[in-house]
């Protein structure tokens, strides 16, 4: 039971969508650092080969690209025809890949609505249900595949930023992925959501450089997370040590959501 062994993913194959960039790229390079087999997917063919070549850079484990646009359904199933034919076991499938949209309430428009749960909410679906049968090929009792979904504390608590969509995606991720883990964990697949507080990212760029002392204000740490951060939680749920947590969602925001205001 030594530390090493425990929280390994050496030789661990992993897809992680969305991982050439932001919170995707930081969980990749944690996982290639540590041994895995990493394939990154995202629609940014060239983000996805860079990101590959600095990761291959690093040595230990490897980085593989396989774009796909995810708003298309086709694209979806031509990424699990290739990794199908790559390999014959998937490990880890992160579903990182995601979009915000904000606007205010009276003008915000319907085509926020659809692509936003498109992307964040039905296609995890999609590629989850897709990847079942290399999930199970990886799958035993002790050691589970598993599935880690990348949720958001605004799917936790109400949001003061007018991203309607985005939350409430978020929090329809969170109770996905509690679905999941009941009908999965019975074909030794684990389902689980860290549900992150702000991180260096496109998505979050804007938002923090108006607003940084003012979020990291909010943390009980006083600080936005780090790549170690979000890479360490992913380590720990997708090696044996994370192999009896089924269906949580953990809270990944230095305690942003336990912080009094008044």
């Amino acid at each position: 039971m030594d530390v090493p062994t425990l929280f390994s993913v050496k030789d661990k194959v992993v897809l992680v969508t969305g991982g050439a960039k932001g919170i995707g790229r930081m969980i990749s390079e944690g996982f290639v650092q540590n041994g895995a087999k990493v394939y990154i997917s995202s629609r940014d063919a060239k983000a996805c080969e860079q990101a590959c070549k600095e990761l291959n850079g690093l040595g230990k484990g490897s980085a593989y690209a396989i774009p796909a646009n995810f708003y298309k359904e086709e694209d979806c199933k031509q990424l699990a025809q290739e990794l199908g034919k790559r390999e014959k076991k998937l490990h880890v499938l992160v579903n990182n890949s995601g979009s915000n949209w904000g606007e205010s309430y009276d003008t915000y428009p319907e085509s926020a609505w659809n692509r936003v749960l498109t992307l964040n909410l039905h296609r995890v679906f999609t590629i989850t249900q897709l990847l079942t049968p290399l999930l199970e090929n990886a799958a035993t009792a002790e050691d589970p595949a598993r599935i880690v979904n990348i949720g958001s504390i605004d799917g936790l608590r109400v949001p003061g930023l007018e991203t309607f969509a985005y939350s409430a995606s978020k929090a329809g991720l969170h109770h996905l992925s509690r679905v999941l883990a009941n009908h999965l964990g019975r074909r030794h697949i684990t389902s689980n959501t860290l549900a992150c507080g702000p991180f260096e990212s496109k998505m979050m760029a804007a938002t923090l450089e108006k607003f940084r002392d003012v979020i990291e204000g909010q943390t009980t740490l006083g600080r936005i997370g780090t790549p170690q951060d979000v890479a360490g939680a992913c380590l720990f749920l997708s090696s044996r040590a994370g192999a009896w947590v089924n269906g949580a969602t953990i809270a990944l925001d230095g305690g942003s959501l336990v912080s009094a205001k008044m």
